[in-house]
């Protein structure tokens, strides 16, 4: 099973301000729905809450110990247990989407990473960690109105 982790990061790496995106694509927000739907996202309970809802198409799994949610929310109080769930439903992919703690623990797991780099900086508290040259490798860049694709793969 492919663990690839999707973000969309300003230029200066943040990916968030007060548990909310601070800006708005169009244009990612169907890169991202075109690239996820029908496979299971894993995300993180503050990433959750700040999208307010389950994402149709796709399984959603929350990371937390600390709440109930409902029936369209499967939880696990780890990632390693979300992903030994998702290779046991036999999921060719799942897609790691937030937030930056889940970002952090999951760099050192995940075999690709799609990031869509924003074409500008932005004010946050939220940060997407560093990808070191060392792991990662850059396989494509695309260029797109409001950002570029960059596909990394683990060394």
């Amino acid at each position: 099973m492919e663990k690839i982790i999707i973000a969309a990061v300003s230029q200066n790496n943040v990916i968030g301000s007060k548990d909310k995106i601070p800006w708005h694509s169009l244009e990612e927000l169907n890169h991202f729905k075109n690239t996820t739907v029908g496979y299971p996202v894993i995300m993180g309970r503050k990433t959750y809450h700040a999208i307010g809802k389950p994402l149709s198409g796709r399984t959603n799994i929350v990371i937390t110990s600390k709440e109930e949610f409902n029936k369209d929310i499967i939880t696990f109080p780890s990632l390693e247990e979300a992903f030994n769930f998702c290779e046991t439903k036999g999921f060719e992919k799942v897609f790691i989407i937030g937030g930056s703690q889940i970002f952090n623990e999951a760099i050192s797991k995940a075999d690709k990473i799609i990031l869509s780099r924003m074409k500008f900086n932005s004010k946050g508290d939220k940060f997407f960690p560093e990808i070191n040259s060392l792991h990662w490798f850059l396989t494509e860049a695309v260029e797109y109105w409001d950002f570029t694709l960059l596909t990394y793969i683990k060394n």
